[in-house]
């Protein structure tokens, strides 16, 4: 008798949670169709009329070649990798090692620079172009990797102070002052206790910002001027005009741009969400 309404009890719970399904079905639809309409239209000849939402009857790839030959794709994927590289590291690196002291010395005034750091991330990033843009100019920072690697870093560097700050806050002091007595200084305290412990956050930084810095288009606009420099975003850009349109070849760009990022994410996604979740425990 027991066994039946432990039974019933299931059925109700299933039946009430039901539009959970269909909403999170209908999310996934709706992040999954335009991918599949641009993996459509970049396998699909420039002649073809027909539906982009029923399957393809063939693989045409006369786009991919014009796309990585005289589109300049491969160029443009070379520059963004090493854009995305360079952020991430300086992104990792100076946010964790910003974030150390403002996790363990809880003062007024590192609660201020928080507050502080916290306001920064508010301010529209191109509500100060023609100040970045002056004095990127001052320093002969147009079309050179630095000079967007330094100014997509400093646009992230708020997040990824806030991320490592909380994620370090969870972390027992008592690690700290335990290493202290062994006679450990702060940087050998970071290093050998904090630092190994920050894999997971780190990871969702690397994701978060690589994929930022990887997509980015407002800044490219402005600091990468030479088309040997473009990334895949200014790339793609060239495609389209006012007077004709290759949509076929940009969406097989965008293909290329594509793949990478959701390769990198499956194979990190695991430690993405725990670095979210763990990231979130005190804020």
């Amino acid at each position: 008798m027991v066994v039946k309404q432990k039974k019933s009890k299931n059925k109700f719970v299933n039946k009430s949670v039901w539009w959970k399904y269909l909403i999170s079905a209908i999310a996934v639809i709706g992040y999954l169709l335009p991918i599949y309409v641009v993996f459509v239209v970049a396998l699909t000849p420039a002649g073809d009329n027909s539906s982009r939402l029923v399957p393809m009857s063939g693989f045409y790839l006369g786009n991919f070649i014009k796309a990585l030959g005289r589109g300049n794709m491969l160029t443009a994927v070379k520059n963004s990798l090493i854009i995305t590289l360079g952020v991430v590291v300086l992104e990792v690196v100076v946010g964790c090692f910003a974030a150390y002291p403002l996790a363990r010395n809880r003062s007024k005034l590192n609660g201020l620079i928080k507050s502080l750091i916290l306001g920064v991330m508010m301010i529209p990033g191109l509500s100060i172009v023609v100040g970045v843009y002056t004095e990127l100019v001052a320093f002969h920072a147009i079309s050179t990797y630095w000079g967007i690697i330094v100014v997509t870093a400093a646009f992230g560097l708020p997040l990824s102070i806030y991320l490592y700050s909380n994620f370090i806050s969870s972390i027992p002091k008592s690690l700290d002052e335990a290493a202290a007595i062994d006679g450990a200084g702060a940087a050998m305290t970071f290093f050998k206790i904090i630092l190994p412990q920050l894999k997971p956050v780190t990871v969702s930084v690397i994701i978060m910002k690589g994929i930022g810095a990887w997509n980015e288009y407002a800044y490219s606009l402005y600091i990468l001027q030479k088309p040997a420099m473009y990334n895949v975003t200014l790339t793609i850009k060239q495609f389209f005009s006012e007077n004709l349109s290759d949509f076929g070849t940009a969406a097989a760009a965008a293909c290329v741009a594509i793949i990478p990022v959701i390769v990198i994410y499956l194979f990190l996604q695991q430690y993405f969400i725990q670095g979210s979740l763990d990231s979130a425990v005190k804020g």
